[in-house]
């Protein structure tokens, strides 16, 4: 599972956060360990008060554990799962709780600890936690052979532009639900406590901050749309610019949508020249396999060639004994037996002649039917690419209408695209 971690204030907030029961279908208060309060609002607070007798100010450690959509885990993997994080973490026996969240089919959970050691009266450092709960989440996906994320296998892949040409269009079919955007943002801002937090937490969500016209915080999507952080996050202009700074040095909508633009036109471009590439090995595939198929019936026209052949010949020698000879070929050549015979024959010879033309033009119609569904094999295959690749032009066009000052001009010269010729050789 999906460990994601980080040391936070706000118990209040958070609270508030984990017991929403609007975004979410259930929500469960699993277990409260170590504190007085039998509420999560009165344990986060009564973390807090702790808190106020040291000077620590991020006075507790949050973790979600998101496991695969497509598995049901039990409740004892995910307090397994926690019992290592306090192992690794040095939090073991320091209060917590344990929240469950259902949503769409899908079950997760949060644990937010206090770092404030009581008998010291100090907060327990967390060195490199997240490295730790990476590690953790490599050995859980191992240990119950669940399909490990790419992103989590090889961390350089976890770059919000490194989609894949299905998840590109299934974004593109599926519209982004907004409460979804709504609900990301709010994660991400409820585990950051900087601007660079911030900017990072929005990033793995495929987003950018950036300064809007008013000079306010905003983010801007993949598409170039722009969404109002203060709106989306639920929170008040004045405690965005408390927690993040003022917006000034951030890059403008236009400066972050150029950007943008020129990561997802490089990313399109590969797109294109991948499905190029597709069209290429779609050809030479059906050219292999046509000449497989093509040899395979010649073999077999010449086995049935032959097999004609010899039974013809069979017949011949069956209808020629059937003639008299010597003395007796004299009297039915005589009688006019030998002429009657001869034409039945003949008759007999052409009815074989015809059977042979019938099934060998039957064994060649099974053969073209066959080349005939391969080409229409092919010829499906490479439209579907084709149609890919003019979506591809489509998206590139848009992408640079996006970050090109002359939208129309980018539109009408991306417009220009070459689609791969179709071969119009037959088989």
């Amino acid at each position: 599972m999906i460990l994601k971690g980080n040391q936070r204030a706000g118990g209040g907030q958070l609270a508030a956060h984990l017991t929403n029961i609007l975004d979410n279908e259930h929500v469960a208060v699993h277990e409260l360990r170590g504190f007085m309060a039998d509420d999560l609002h009165g344990a986060l607070n009564e973390a807090y008060a702790i808190s106020r007798g040291t000077k620590c100010r991020q006075f507790l450690f949050s973790v979600s554990l998101n496991p695969p959509e497509t598995e049901n885990v039990p409740v004892d993997v995910f307090e397994a799962a926690i019992a290592d994080i306090e192992e690794k973490l040095s939090l073991t026996d320091q209060p917590r709780a344990i929240v469950f969240h259902e949503k769409e089919g899908r079950r997760h959970a949060h644990c937010v600890w206090s770092r404030i050691n009581v008998d010291e009266m100090k907060a327990i450092n967390l060195p490199h936690y997240k490295l730790k709960l990476r590690d953790i989440s490599r050995g859980l996906y191992l240990q119950h052979q669940w399909k490990m994320p790419r992103g989590l296998a090889n961390s350089e892949e976890r770059d919000p532009l490194n989609f894949s040409l299905e998840e590109w269009q299934q974004a593109k079919r599926l519209k982004v639900d907004p409460r979804k955007i709504k609900e990301a943002m709010q994660d991400a801002w409820a585990m950051s406590d900087s601007v660079s937090a911030f900017a990072n937490a929005l990033r793995e969500l495929g987003f950018w901050l950036a300064r809007g016209d008013r000079r306010g915080h905003v983010a801007v999507d993949i598409n170039g749309n722009v969404f109002a952080i203060a709106r989306s996050v639920g929170v008040r202009a004045r405690d965005i610019r408390a927690r993040l700074g003022e917006a000034d040095t951030l890059p403008s909508v236009e400066e972050t949508r150029s950007v943008i633009h020129e990561a997802v036109a490089n990313k399109l471009n590969t797109f294109v020249e991948m499905e190029h590439h597709k069209v290429k090995m779609v050809d030479e595939v059906f050219q292999l396999k046509r000449r497989k198929l093509v040899d395979r019936q010649r073999q077999i026209r010449q086995e049935a060639s032959d097999a004609l052949t010899q039974r013809r010949t069979a017949e011949n020698k069956q209808r020629t004994a059937r003639l008299p000879t010597g003395l007796k070929a004299l009297w039915f050549r005589a009688t006019g037996k030998y002429r009657n015979m001869k034409k039945q024959i003949e008759l007999e010879a052409m009815r074989c002649d015809l059977r042979d033309r019938v099934e060998m033009a039957r064994l060649v119609q099974q053969q073209l039917t066959e080349r005939r569904r391969l080409k229409c094999r092919h010829v499906s295959e490479r439209s579907s690419y084709t149609m890919q690749l003019s979506d591809l032009f489509d998206e590139v066009a848009q992408h640079q209408s996006m970050g090109d000052p002359n939208p129309k001009q980018a539109r009408s010269t991306a417009g220009k695209r070459k689609l791969p010729q179709k071969r119009s050789r037959s088989p």
